[in-house]
């Protein structure tokens, strides 16, 4: 969806997942492959590498010894590979003026669960929930704002909903539960020659 919204039509998923060449992704992997098209980002997250907190949670538990040497090795090394990494909270408020500008998307790492709850609370189908609840990680596409109804339109790729409406408080629920470490990628969509040419 971002490559598209980038003007990079020429690259299908299959593709995309050759060069991943993994199948446990984490954020800092989607940060290499953006890295790879030349796509202008700034990552944010609050945990420099893999928080080893989450080696129990049932999501990362059976990967997780693989990944942690993986995943810290590509902190270490995204620096030098010109990929910037800032360790702090981005804050709904703060990503609702980027999004508002027209010159951003952004990729957000969020539980999947209490993005889901929320949606069926709101439609009142929540006796329709159950099963497991645990953490479940899912990358969402934020890709509009509604001031007037503080509202994000999302792209949720395990949706065949093209967009929904969620609102700033549910974004902020399932983007800072324990798991997330409240990544996200924010990208621009202006076209640059430097590379440094995204301050945020």
């Amino acid at each position: 969806m971002v490559l598209k919204t980038s003007g990079i039509d020429n690259c299908n998923i299959q593709e995309l997942k050759d060069l991943c060449n993994i199948n446990s992704i984490w954020t800092v992997d989607l940060a290499y492959l953006l890295q790879k098209f030349s796509i202008k980002f700034s990552y944010f997250t609050v945990t420099l590498g893999a928080n080893p907190t989450y080696s129990a949670e049932k999501f990362y538990m059976d990967q997780f010894s693989n990944d942690l040497v993986r995943v810290d090795m590509l902190f270490q090394n995204a620096s030098s590979g010109g990929i910037d990494i800032q360790c702090r909270s981005i804050s709904e408020r703060e990503i609702s003026l980027f999004i508002l500008s027209g010159k951003y998307v952004a990729i957000a790492l969020v539980d999947q669960y209490k993005l889901s709850d929320s949606w069926l609370k709101d439609a009142c189908l929540s006796e329709f929930v159950g099963g497991d609840t645990a953490y479940t990680g899912h990358y969402i596409v934020i890709c509009g704002y509604n001031s007037d109804t503080d509202e994000f339109e999302i792209r949720d790729p395990a949706s065949s909903r093209k967009s929904r409406l969620i609102t700033s408080k549910c974004l902020e629920e399932a983007r800072r539960s324990f798991g997330t470490d409240e990544d996200l990628l924010l990208i621009s969509l202006e076209k640059c020659d430097d590379q440094d040419c995204l301050a945020v």
